[in-house]
């Protein structure tokens, strides 16, 4: 049975959320998942890894760009595909595709290709539940309760099953 790692790094648990969302679509398809934060694993011993972070100010997280770095050996070895947690708002998409800027760090998407990565896509976030600092109080002060979780649920679980398809899965969730 192939064995998949989904490795994320969340800051306000947003992303771990996505993540799960993912890892429990590739369970429904039959395969053998952990979903664990960059920070505590490896890609060692997997026979293919999805990688996701939240991205603050044009940036992914530590531990996860920490993962892609460390990891660059495993991952040129198995399939693997990377996630972005990114902006929230009633225009996600018309924004993401006037500012490239949300798309993804240019260097961390680089470093992936470099090695092989099969696709990435970046999913609308949500405003942080518990806001700390000026900025993310400011965020979640101007931003309307209706626009504060802008994933798109039935998204991530179409981008899981596309995922294990190509990992030679069941095309149907086993029930």
């Amino acid at each position: 049975m192939t064995k998949v790692l989904v490795a994320y790094a969340s800051k306000h648990h947003s992303t771990a959320e996505i993540a799960d969302a993912i890892a429990d679509e590739l369970r429904a398809h039959g395969l053998d998942v952990e979903c664990l934060e960059a920070g505590e694993t490896s890609a060692e011993g997997y026979d293919a890894v999805v990688l996701g972070s939240a991205m603050y100010t044009g940036r992914w997280l530590r531990h996860a760009r920490t993962f892609l770095k460390h990891n660059l050996d495993a991952l040129k070895q198995v399939p693997f595909w990377i996630f972005t947690s990114g902006p929230v708002g009633e225009n996600v998409d018309k924004e993401l595709e006037e500012d490239s800027k949300w798309l993804e760090p240019h260097h961390v998407l680089g470093l992936a290709e470099s090695v092989g990565v099969r696709g990435h896509v970046v999913f609308a976030g949500r405003i942080p539940e518990d806001p700390h600092g000026f900025i993310e109080k400011a965020m979640a002060r101007n931003t309307p309760e209706e626009f504060r979780d802008s994933r798109d649920w039935d998204q991530i679980r179409k981008w899981g099953a596309e995922i294990a398809t190509e990992l030679g899965a069941s095309a149907q969730p086993q029930t």
